[in-house]
C-alpha cells in the first residue's frame, strides 16, 4: 500500500506564527539564528516536503540541456533512407492520416518529402546512428540513452516548451526544477536548489520566466537565472560603500520586522521574502566563486571548445553547469534557442550543432572523469521535432521543416539509465511512432523515479486538488533503466 500523498509544508491559514512555533516547541530566536548562520536545516524548515525518498535514488542532481525550437530528428539522429529515395515526392496520405498541422502548413497545396542532406554513420560499441553534424556527440554514444519515440500534444512553441517544463500546456504550473526543490530541498544552503542558464544573444522564440517559475508552489522554489556577467544574479552585490557587515545588519532588521508581522498572520509571501534575503546574503560569497572558471585547467577549458571563456555562450554554460552540480545545486536548466528552422534548415542546423555539439559531449566526459556521471542525470532535447516534408516550396538551394509533435528524439545520460541504448522506433518516414512511444508525462515520471520519487506521490494541494508534475498521467519507462 502506498504512503499518503505529500502535501507540503505550507503554513496553515489562520494559525499565527507564534502559535505555530509554540505548538512545535521551537523558539522564534532559534529559528532566526539558524537562518542568520545559514543553517536553515537546523530548524527543519528548509528541507524538502518529502519525509523520505520512496525508493533508493539513482541520481542526486539533474542537468537539462534544453534545445528550444525543436531540433530536426531526421537530420540528427533518426536516419531515414526512404526520405532520400522519395525526396520531392508527396507525403502519402496513409502516413499523415489527417493529423493536425500548424497554421503555417495548413494552406500548403502539397507536402513534398525532404531527405536529409547530411551523412549518417554508426558509432561506438552500441552502433548508434548519428549525423555528421554531431562528431563530438558521436564520440560519447555509448554513454547516451537515445529516446527516438518521444511525443507530445503541443504543436506550437509556447505550449510545447511549457508542457516539457511543467507537464501542462497551460501557464501557471510549477516547473520540474521547482517540483524538485519543493520535494527534495537543498544540498547546499549557500546556492539555489534550481539554477537557470540561457545562451546569450541567441535568436528564436522568446524565453519567459514562467518556464522556470514555481507556479502555485511557494516562491522560494523559483528557478534563479544567472546572467552572463560579473553580477550573475541581479541586485545580489552590495552598492558602493555598503560593507558586508552593514548588509548583514540590514537583513537582520528587515527579518525582525517580517517576523513581527508573521506573529500576527501566516503569510507564505513573507516567509519567501525572509528565505530570499538570507539566500542572497549567502550567495554574495558563493556565486562569485562558482562562476569563476579561471580555476579550471587548460585541458578542461579546451575540451569545451573555444567559446567556453565567453560568458553566456552555450559552452560556458555547460561548464558552469558542471561547477554548479559539483557544489550541490539540485537542478540546472540550460536553455539554448534558435533550433526553429522553417527555412534554410541546412545552414541553420549546421550552425546550431557547431555551437552545441562539442560542449554537450564535453559535459558528459567531464562528469564521467570526475566520477559525477554516475549520480547525475543529463537530459538533451527540445519541445518537439520537425516534419519530414518541406514547409513551403522545396527549392534546390534549401528547405525548411515545420513543427512535428508526433515523434522526436531526446537523449539522457548518467546514473540509472542504460548507456548505449536506443529506445523506441518511428516509421520509415519519421512521422509516426511504431514502437515504445514515450510521452512527456512518461519522461517526467521516469526522471522523478531516478531521483527516488514516485511521481504519483509528490503532490501539492491547491484550490482543493492535489496537483503533481505528471498531472493525472504518466508511467515509468522501465526500458530506459539500467
Amino acid at each position: 500500500m502506498k504512503t499518503p500523498l505529500c502535501t507540503g509544508h505550507a503554513s496553515p491559514v489562520g494559525l499565527s506564527r507564534r502559535d505555530f512555533l509554540n505548538s512545535t516547541g521551537v523558539g522564534l530566536g532559534g529559528i532566526a539564528l539558524a537562518h542568520m548562520m545559514g543553517r536553515a536545516e537546523a530548524a527543519g524548515l528548509d528541507g524538502g516536503a518529502l519525509e523520505g525518498l520512496h525508493f533508493p535514488a539513482k541520481v542526486k542532481r539533474v542537468i537539462y540541456l534544453f534545445q528550444s525550437g525543436g531540433p530536426s530528428q531526421m537530420d540528427l539522429f533518426d536516419h531515414k533512407p526512404r526520405l532520400e529515395k522519395e525526396h520531392g515526392q508527396e507525403l502519402p496520405a496513409s502516413v499523415r492520416m489527417g493529423q493536425r498541422l500548424t497554421g503555417m502548413s495548413t494552406n500548403q497545396a502539397s507536402f513534398p518529402l525532404v531527405g536529409s542532406p547530411f551523412k549518417f554513420a554508426r558509432h561506438g560499441d552500441s552502433g548508434a546512428t548519428v549525423s555528421e553534424l554531431l562528431p563530438h556527440t558521436a564520440g560519447v554514444v555509448d554513454d547516451l540513452c537515445f529516446i527516438k519515440s518521444m511525443y507530445t500534444e503541443a504543436i506550437n512553441h509556447g505550449p510545447g516548451v511549457t508542457m516539457m517544463q511543467t507537464g501542462s500546456q497551460f501557464p501557471g504550473r510549477p516547473s520540474i526544477g521547482s517540483w524538485l526543490s519543493y520535494g527534495l530541498g537543498t544540498m547546499n544552503s549557500n546556492l539555489p536548489d534550481f539554477v537557470v542558464l540561457t545562451t546569450h544573444g541567441a535568436g528564436g522564440q522568446p524565453l519567459t520566466s514562467r518556464y522556470w517559475g514555481s507556479g502555485f508552489l511557494p516562491g522560494k522554489h523559483d528557478g534563479v537565472r544567472f546572467a552572463p556577467n560579473k553580477d550573475a544574479v541581479l541586485y545580489l552585490n552590495s552598492p558602493e560603500g555598503v560593507s558586508r557587515a552593514n548588509r548583514r545588519a540590514v537583513i537582520e532588521h528587515i527579518n525582525r520586522l517580517h517576523q513581527l508581522q508573521l506573529e500576527k498572520t501566516a503569510d507564505p509571501y513573507l516567509e519567501t521574502q525572509i528565505a530570499q534575503y538570507e539566500m542572497a546574503f549567502r550567495m554574495q560569497a558563493s556565486v562569485p566563486e562558482v562562476t569563476d572558471i579561471h580555476t579550471e585547467s587548460k585541458a578542461t577549458l579546451e575540451m569545451y571548445g573555444d567559446d567556453v571563456t565567453t560568458p553566456g555562450t552555450y559552452a560556458h554554460n555547460c561548464l558552469l553547469a558542471r561547477r554548479l552540480a559539483e557544489r550541490g545545486v539540485r537542478f540546472i536548466q540550460l536553455y539554448h534557442k534558435d533550433w526553429d528552422a522553417h527555412a534554410s534548415l541546412p545552414g541553420a542546423i549546421r550552425n546550431q550543432c557547431r555551437l552545441t555539439d562539442q560542449p554537450s559531449a564535453a559535459l558528459i566526459k567531464d562528469l564521467k572523469s570526475r566520477g559525477m556521471l554516475e549520480d547525475t542525470l543529463v537530459i538533451w532535447g527540445g519541445e518537439f521535432g520537425r516534419t519530414n516534408y518541406c514547409q513551403g516550396k522545396l527549392t534546390p538551394n534549401g528547405f525548411g521543416r515545420d513543427h512535428h509533435p508526433r515523434c522526436f528524439t531526446m537523449w539522457m545520460a548518467g546514473g540509472g539509465v542504460k548507456g548505449g541504448l536506443t529506445h523506441g522506433e518511428t516509421d520509415d518516414y519519421s512521422y509516426n511512432i511504431v514502437k515504445d512511444g514515450v510521452h512527456v508525462h512518461d519522461l517526467h515520471a521516469t526522471i522523478l523515479h531516478l531521483l527516488g520519487i514516485d511521481h504519483e506521490r509528490l503532490t501539492f494541494k491547491y484550490q482543493g486538488r492535489h496537483f503533481r508534475l505528471t498531472d493525472v498521467h504518466g508511467k515509468l519507462v522501465k526500458g530506459l533503466l539500467a
